[in-house]
């Protein structure tokens, strides 16, 4: 038997996921906050890491490849790790915390990615340098869209659970 739980978690990857197919101001995205959800609610980490990614990949597929998508799905599977740490602190705060580490994780290593990668900058660290430098007007974006959506999930879950009994983690069945 399918359990509702898990179908209600995945559904909820997915929807952000498929928002990445709307108009969105460039880098306000679901990525992040999709991973962390994952890593912290999902039982099985197989499940943690293929969820999310299978939802990535599809609207990827929608929305385009580029050489950069090792690094992002790296990362994303960074974040993930950073949401398992979070199983046993599901709070506001560290979670909050989490989305914001993810933001700084995944400007981190994209951007070195621009960097090592394409030819827009000197392979000097002073180029590394100026590819940070320029990518700081992006990241604001990237902050907001992490809390949106992080926010999104994590709370919409929640209400969720709290509307719903057979969606809750300690649910009881007739049999138990």
């Amino acid at each position: 038997m399918i359990k509702p739980r898990p179908l209600v978690m995945a559904g909820l990857i997915l929807a952000a996921a498929a928002s990445r197919l709307l108009p969105h101001p460039p880098n306000f995205t679901p990525i992040a906050a999709m991973a962390l959800f994952a890593g912290a609610y999902f039982g099985a980490k197989r499940w943690a890491f293929a969820v999310p990614l299978a939802a990535m990949v599809l609207s990827d597929l929608v929305i385009g490849l580029h050489p950069l998508l090792a690094l992002v799905y790296g990362s994303f599977a960074l974040i993930v790790s950073i949401g398992f740490w979070l199983r046993a602190r599901r709070r506001m705060m560290p979670i909050a915390g989490a989305a914001l580490a993810s933001s700084f994780l995944f400007f981190l290593v994209t951007n070195f990615g621009v960097w090592a990668l394409g030819s827009f900058y000197p392979k000097t660290p002073q180029g590394l340098l100026v590819c940070y430098v320029a990518a700081i007007p992006f990241f604001r974006n990237t902050l907001l869209g992490d809390a949106v959506y992080t926010a999104a999930l994590f709370g919409g879950f929640r209400l969720i659970e709290r509307g719903f009994a057979v969606v809750r983690e300690s649910v009881l069945t007739p049999s138990q």
